[in-house]
């Protein structure tokens, strides 16, 4: 089941970047006009929505489908009643007694029989074996049977309830999907080929430089940063920083470029695709303090930070449920499906979703982790939270320090995600300090935030690796230096950009 969602995932891709590439190579013989009639309404566009569609149709059909029992159904109840009756009063001298004169009383007793055993209390079900015991010779033996045929009727429930909770997660991963080739084919046609005047200027600036332009494109959508494609190379066979192709480009667009991170760092004789975007206006830094649990050689925690698209700054940290190896395989595979998802350009709350059905679909009982996730705009400083079973996350500025905790569950627990969201504005010189349960737990219990705000005020240390490694050592004292869980602090530095 697994394997097909992540064949589905490469088949959608591969659909998209192939009708991206029609729409472009399409373009690039039309003129200005008629490149804006293309994208207002192009057929290609419409077979992606198609293809989004069909996906969100596909997953409609899964979310149809029955839902879970906590109970047996009646018909199911009957179904018990009729095997033990089969086996049990067939063959019995008293049977027509029992079903002929008193119908109605014996398969009264007999529901009632079964639904107690169902209840799982004790005293109910001793009532009904007594009631049971009163008119039936066979009652014990009844009973013996009833309870055989009720288990495995009841392990018959619980197989369906997983493979309905599969199904509803496969739904939610064809949702995203459909999501997601819906957003492709909206940003797809928001690119467009700007203005002669603009395209001009650009070119006589580019080639006063030695580098000659062959298109630009601009992605032009409400509210974005902007954002330009140059198909250039430089002429005389010579070699030229990207960074000195962005300073023309900023003195054209009138604020500051940078070429995007994915783009090669030099230009040549040979005409290459460049994406130009506005440069950020903050500037990250970041490290990280570990210790791993006592008698352990390999921690639970693991954590990642990554520069995404569009100026985000993510960081992400999961504590695996216990320690050693099999705790770091959990969490290693919380972190691994984050990154891919963002990466892939999912949001936040989307990924969450994906990486708990996924963690449901492997079915593996018990395999849970927490989720902690600090994405930081470094357009705005804005950082957004999302955390799903994670320990409090801290934000030192100047002589303050701010707790932002969360009281949800882990991922790979429940089909519908636990999560909690929220956003804070940072500053230039603020602190983002994410930790793991094992360094608040080595706290005084009933004041672990408290200690651990007075224990961040007490380290002045300006690198965050140095921050972090400051912090640790002062829980660690807490504890005698024993550690009793696997301890992570990881932190992050923002600063304004000088230029």
């Amino acid at each position: 089941m697994h394997e097909w969602i992540i064949a589905m995932l490469v088949i959608s891709s591969m659909l998209i970047i192939r009708d991206m590439a029609k729409t472009i190579l399409a373009a690039r013989t039309l003129s200005n006009g008629e490149v804006n009639a293309l994208y207002e309404d192009h057929p290609q566009k419409e077979r992606v929505e198609k293809y989004a569609k069909s996906f969100q149709k596909l997953a409609e059909t899964y979310y149809g489908m029955p839902y879970r029992k906590d109970y047996l159904s009646n018909a199911q109840v009957e179904k018990i009643f009729q095997k033990v009756h089969k086996q049990m009063c067939e063959n019995c001298h008293q049977r027509d007694v029992c079903w002929k004169q008193n119908r109605n009383q014996t398969y009264q007793s007999a529901y009632q029989l079964i639904r107690s055993i169902e209840s799982g209390q004790e005293e109910q079900i001793r009532r009904s074996k007594g009631q049971w015991l009163g008119q039936c010779t066979r009652s014990q033996q009844f009973y013996q049977e009833t309870s055989r045929e009720f288990f495995q009727e009841k392990q018959n429930l619980i197989w369906n309830n997983k493979m309905i909770e599969n199904r509803l997660a496969v739904a939610e991963q064809l949702t995203e999907i459909s999501n997601m080739m819906q957003m492709v084919a909206d940003d797809l046609y928001d690119i467009i080929q700007p203005d002669e005047e603009f395209a001009d200027e650009m070119r006589k600036k580019l080639k006063k430089h030695g580098i000659l332009m062959k298109n630009v494109w601009i992605l032009d959508k409400e509210e974005e940063k902007k954002q330009l494609y140059l198909t250039i190379r430089t002429r005389s066979g010579q070699c030229i920083s990207l960074s000195e192709v962005a300073a023309v480009v900023s003195e054209v667009c009138d604020c500051a470029m940078t070429a995007s991170s994915e783009s090669r760092c030099t230009l040549n004789s040979e005409y290459h695709a460049v994406h130009f975007v506005e440069s950020v206006k903050y500037q990250v830094l970041h490290g990280v303090a570990k210790v791993t649990r006592e008698k352990e050689r390999v921690s639970g925690d693991n954590f990642s930070c990554s520069f995404e698209e569009e100026g985000q700054f993510l960081m992400c940290l999961s504590d695996g449920m216990g320690s050693g190896i099999e705790a770091c395989k959990e969490s290693e595979a919380v972190v691994e499906l984050i990154e891919q998802f963002i990466d892939s350009g999912f949001s936040r709350e989307t990924a969450a979703r994906l990486v708990n059905s996924s963690l449901l679909l492997q079915g593996n009982d018990g395999m849970f982790s927490t989720m902690d996730i600090c994405t930081v705009d470094l357009y705005t400083g804005i950082c957004n939270f999302l955390k799903a079973g994670a320990s409090t996350t801290f934000i030192k500025r100047d002589h303050w320090v701010e707790a932002i905790s969360s009281t949800s569950l882990a991922v790979g627990l429940v089909q519908q995600i636990d999560y909690e969201t929220t956003s804070r504005k940072l500053y230039s010189g603020d602190f983002l300090i994410m930790v793991t349960d094992g360094v608040l737990d080595a706290l005084p219990l009933g004041q672990e935030e408290k200690t651990m705000k007075e224990i961040i005020m007490q380290v002045h240390s300006l690198s965050p690796k140095e921050l972090g490694r400051g912090i640790l050592d002062r829980v660690l004292g807490y504890c005698d230096y024993k550690a009793r869980d696997d301890m992570t602090v990881l932190v992050a530095g923002l600063w304004k950009n000088r230029r």
